[in-house]
């Protein structure tokens, strides 16, 4: 057996490319786009390599036009994550044997696939299911997949390195195990590369797992287990279920094999599965790893100093670029009095150019948000804010579901700086702007950091250096992820590992190896060349 120590190929984030008119992956993807539409997918679950089905069918139909059926589903229930579970125990001492070299291989792969040949089918998938612009898709179901696969490649290679010193005795090594047991990773609907990271991520590091995706994502999951087969995953190391959230808690949870949960989704429910954890801590074989990125209630403050033009951009493309379903998604804004009204013409002039339709137009920025569920509880706290004494709507504020779940991006200004969308997560198209006093910028800074329980992005947009720095520092919690003079979402791979503290989640940081060591559990071993023959120790002499 060969036991050399291979370098992998150097990890470079994937190019995104633009399908501007007349270039061909604009031609392709819309040739793609036309065959998904027009055809019919059944999306079986996949548990130890096989496809199961049951009875069971739930239709799927794109958010923007949800009289047009698709496709359907298989929908599951205890017995098939009973199923699932066993796969992956059966899985499990053949996978974390493999060396992590034919581990990294496999993944690095699935990255080439991706970007090559299944490039357009996952995008289409991800427009059609997740009703995504190509924009909004390319950066996030290819090249943010991708990139997760070949930097969690390199991030792996860096730990597997790490090593303690060694003497001439005494030979000290590290080696990282897999969890004992089983991970249960669950996916939410608004980034596939999500969908796509959080099982692979313990996956990559020797684990097995059961896959929870969002129903709602069921079109794109289906394709990165193609494309994991494809690449030569073995059967039953990642098991795909479409199963209930109960299900998923009174099955997983209550398992003695239970090793970890690497979760994104709401805080609410992340909040029930730590409590359902410690519950059962008794139960388990070894304390699980608990992983999680939830909410957030991001900010943009800016400072008198800041270029206009700049901030309009980076509130609305960072409140309504995917109908604001970003964890990341601007949704309240600081601004003064004296410098409010020409942001707010900045505002203005792009809602104005900003057109709202299906996806399948490539001249549409805005889609329709992802179901009724979200549409009912969005244009709900727009409606709160049309009877509001202290809030009014000064763009959007429309909404309509006959056709598709559209919701108009809707700029609320309040007076009050705690009324519930300054505080509230909404997870939709509306930012909330307050109107802090001229001269009252240091004490705004507090009020920032105090009004959410959120800790995920935010943004200081100034020119002043020192202003800047005052930000970082009284800001130093507020925020995960944190931008000077930008938009607080988009963050890359290898250049911004995303995640937040507070009531956003464990902050272990998606994109960096701070994520893939939550996966292993080290094994330090000492090797000593001369054993010592008595138990005396020179203190004890005459």
């Amino acid at each position: 057996m060969n036991n050399n120590f291979y370098i992998v190929p150097p990890a470079q984030n994937e190019p995104v490319l633009s399908y501007a008119p007349g270039t061909q992956e604009r031609e392709e993807l819309k040739h793609t786009l036309e065959c998904f539409n027009n055809g019919m997918v059944e999306i079986p679950m996949v548990i130890g390599g096989k496809e199961v089905k049951t009875n069971d069918h739930v239709d799927i139909a794109p958010p923007h036009n949800h009289k047009h059926k698709i496709g359907f589903y298989h929908k599951g229930g205890k017995e098939h994550l009973q199923m699932a579970i066993d796969a992956a125990l059966a899985a499990k001492e053949k996978w974390e044997n493999m060396s992590w070299k034919s581990r990294a291989s496999i993944f690095l792969k699935a990255a080439n696939l991706l970007a090559g040949p299944y490039r357009y089918r996952m995008n289409a998938a991800t427009m059609i299911g997740q009703s995504k612009n190509p924009f909004q898709s390319e950066i996030d179901a290819v090249a943010e997949l991708v990139d997760f696969f070949r930097f969690n490649v390199r991030y792996m290679t860096e730990i597997m390195e790490q090593q303690p010193q060694s003497n001439a005795m005494n030979w000290n090594r590290t080696e990282q195990r897999p969890l004992e047991g089983f991970v249960l990773a669950i996916s939410p609907f608004n980034f596939t590369s999500i969908g796509g990271n959080l099982p692979t991520a313990p996956a990559m590091m020797g684990n097995t797992v059961v896959w929870k995706p969002a129903q709602t994502q069921a079109y794109s999951a289906r394709i990165i287990m193609e494309i994991l087969q494809e690449a030569g995953l073995p059967d039953g190391v990642i098991n795909m279920v479409f199963v209930s959230g109960r299900d998923t808690s009174d099955v997983c949870f209550n398992h003695r094999d239970f090793a970890g949960v690497h979760f994104t989704g709401s805080t609410a429910v992340f909040q029930d599965i730590w409590k359902t954890i410690g519950n059962n801590i008794h139960n388990y074989k070894s304390y699980p790893r608990i992983v999680g990125e939830t909410g957030g209630k991001n900010f943009i403050l800016v400072h008198d100093s800041a270029r206009a033009s700049q901030v309009g951009t980076a509130i609305t493309r960072g409140g309504f670029e995917y109908q604001g379903q970003k964890c990341s998604a601007v949704s309240r804004v600081y601004i003064s009095k004296k410098f409010w009204p020409i942001i707010k013409e900045e505002i203005k002039c792009d809602l104005d150019m900003m057109k709202m339709g299906s996806p399948d137009d490539f001249g549409n920025f805005f889609n329709a948000v992802i179901d009724e569920k979200a549409f009912n509880n969005i244009s709900g706290f727009i409606d709160r804010a049309k009877e509001a004494k202290d809030a009014e709507i000064i763009f959007g504020g429309s909404y309509d579901k006959s056709v598709g779940y559209f919701i108009e991006p809707t700029v609320i200004l309040t007076t009050n700086p705690h009324y519930e969308t300054i505080e509230e997560e909404i997870f939709g198209p509306v930012v909330t702007i307050y109107l802090y006093e001229d001269g009252k910028f240091e004490e705004t800074i507090d009020l920032v950091n105090n009004t959410s329980i959120y800790g995920l992005t935010g943004a200081i947009f100034a020119k002043d250096r020192a202003v800047v720095e005052l930000a970082l520092q009284k800001l130093k919690h507020a925020a995960g992820n944190f931008y000077i003079n930008d938009k607080p979402t988009g963050a890359v791979v290898g250049q911004q590992p995303f995640g937040g503290g507070r009531g956003s989640g464990t902050n272990d940081k998606a994109g960096s190896s701070i994520n893939l060591l939550r996966w292993v559990s080290p094994r330090t071993i000492k090797e000593n060349f001369l054993p010592d023959n008595s138990f005396k120790y020179p203190f004890l002499g005459e």
